[in-house]
């Protein structure tokens, strides 16, 4: 079955109901729609209470968090390493690595844990360095590994012992001349002469390996036996047990351990760059969310990244979006705000509607496609019209809001002024929030003429008494937030809904003239009384984009 395509749907940051909701529906649509793609919904910031209140009321788990957008080492190919311990041989290690193509291969414990790091480079440095008679001691090489590597078999003794000491000679000389280098626990490769054997039996080495499938005698077998020497047959000549007997050794003797240049599948491609760079490795070994070892990467994976698949809905603004967004593809936006400063590599899908709220471009969505609406689905998408137009007291509700609300709370089996109530009041209980809670709860930065960038925050009440106590922790909040990430001017909307009035609150230079010169008041104690200005898209924004041009341009 071939790998369903991965796409994350999520909104802005600092999340609102609307566009939580609106992507959980969106991904209900599509998955209901396309077999071969799977929409996920996500979300770039906290869950308010009005938003957990909607959540808990209907069922629905909230959206994952993904804080960040950017490929990630688990988006890239990564090669897949095949299983391999560290008592296996160089020569296995050698060949597992020539069969697979690859140059460097990690080294796993049982449960998939990175142990080391062996690369073709450094096996090649062993076979070359041949003036060491005591590696496979020092090595502490298994007999059966040395068995293996000269294609041999152990015929008398403990295979599964291990050499320790002594070293490897070649017995070519007649029997009173090996007595001469031979010691005691040495490995001696010989012939076919029963002397020599007996002779090396004698010296009481540790083992001896015959070459060319001579068959050893009885008499030999028996005192090896008697004095636990191994015995080997190979069939090769005692050339090319010589040549490859180093080849014995295990991988864990050579196996790189300390200081290794790991990568996590969670890590952003953007912070491995320069570890790459400076370390130059041919490969590095990638650790997966358990603590397993899944494979290794190179620099020339960079050049085959799988960007991640997005769907943005209700938002259209780079400075909204999630974290790196520009490193993702996006394959559709869906929203009822006016252009933002997105940009895309190609044209997409984008569905713009002067409706208020996204949530009711859902609601039409799901007619098109002839889609029945799930009771649960349609109790979110009610919510998000809900909240969005202040319960259609906002300007920018439509009859189309109206009729999509309608419609939704009948399948849901709602009552909307007993429902909003209950969220409301649910969303505006902030009496114990700190200050940095309640102005980031709903927030948000555009730009004006002259590159002024600016951030808007809002919270809407039924209360007026708890918007009057909002007012008093967030007055000094705003000015230590004034000139974070570029922000000069900062405003705050406190909105009510049972009077659809907001007292806006300003801080920063040339906040108050930018204030005042959009809607032609003065303000009184650092602040403006709006009387039926309630929503932040349709009546401040453009309002203060206005007056910024203007002042940007009698400057």
């Amino acid at each position: 079955m071939k790998k369903q395509d991965k796409i994350f749907v999520i909104g802005h940051k600092n999340p609102d109901t609307d566009s939580i909701c609106s992507a959980i529906a969106y991904c209900d649509i599509k998955n209901r729609t396309f077999q071969n793609r799977r929409y996920i919904p996500k979300r770039a910031g906290q869950i308010n209470e009005e938003t957990e209140f909607v959540l808990n009321r209907f069922g629905i788990q909230p959206p994952g968090y993904l804080s960040n957008i950017g490929t990630q080492v688990k988006d890239m190919d990564i090669r897949m390493s095949p299983e391999a311990d560290k008592s296996m041989s160089l020569k296995n290690a050698w060949d597992l690595m020539q069969e697979n193509s690859i140059v460097s291969l990690p080294i796993r414990d049982k449960e998939g844990g990175l142990e080391g790091l062996i690369t073709i480079g450094d096996i090649a440095k062993t076979y070359m360095d041949t003036t060491d008679s005591y590696l496979l001691s020092r090595a502490r090489t298994q007999y059966l590994r040395i068995a293996e590597t000269i294609n041999g078999k152990v015929v008398e003794g403990n295979g599964h012992g291990y050499f320790t000491e002594g070293k490897v000679m070649v017995g070519t000389a007649d029997p009173d001349k090996i007595k001469e280098y031979v010691g005691e626990n040495d490995m001696v490769i010989l012939g076919n002469r029963e002397e020599d054997h007996l002779k090396a039996i004698e010296l009481n080495v540790s083992c001896i390996i015959v070459g060319m499938d001579i068959q050893v005698t009885e008499k030999v077998l028996k005192l090896a036996h008697e004095r636990d020497i191994v015995v080997i047959s190979s069939p090769y000549d005692t050339f090319t047990i010589s040549r490859l007997i180093n080849q014995s050794i295990p991988v864990r003797y050579i196996m790189k351990t300390d200081n290794l240049v790991t990568f996590h599948t969670e890590d952003f491609t953007d912070d491995i760059q320069d570890v790459m760079i400076k370390h130059r490795h041919r490969a590095f070994p990638v650790i997966d969310k358990k603590g397993k070892c899944v494979g290794t990467i190179s620099r020339r994976n960079f050049l085959d990244m799988h960007r991640k698949k997005v769907v943005l809905v209700d938002h259209n603004e780079k400075d909204q979006a999630v974290d790196n967004i520009e490193k993702a593809d996006i394959l559709e936006i869906i929203d009822h705000h006016k252009l933002g400063t997105l940009q895309t590599m190609q044209p997409i899908n984008f569905r713009n509607q002067p409706v208020g709220c996204t949530g009711t471009i859902m609601y039409q969505i799901y007619g098109e496609q002839k889609l029945e609406i799930p009771p649960k689905i349609a109790g979110l998408l009610c919510a998000a019209i809900i909240s969005d137009t202040l319960m259609f007291r906002s300007p920018t509700c439509t009859l189309q809001d109206k009729m999509a609300a309608g419609a939704l709370a009948l399948i849901a089996d709602i009552s909307i002024e007993e429902f909003a109530k209950e969220m409301f009041k649910a969303g505006s209980n902030l009496k114990d929030k700190a200050p940095e809670e309640i102005f980031y709860q709903d927030y948000k930065k555009f730009i004006a003429e002259g590159d002024i960038m600016f951030g808007v925050g809002q919270i809407s009440s039924m209360d007026e008494e708890e918007l009057k106590e909002i007012k008093k922790k967030l007055e000094p909040f705003m000015v230590s937030e004034c000139g974070r990430h570029g922000v000069t001017r900062v405003y705050f909307m406190l909105t009510s809904i049972m009077n659809r009035s907001t007292e806006l609150l300003f801080y920063g230079e040339g906040s108050r003239e930018m204030a005042e010169s959009a809607f032609g008041m003065e303000a009184e104690d650092g602040t403006l009384y709006l009387e039926g200005v309630v929503s932040r898209k349709k009546q401040l924004i453009p309002a203060l984009m206005e007056a910024a041009q203007m002042l940007n341009e009698y400057a």
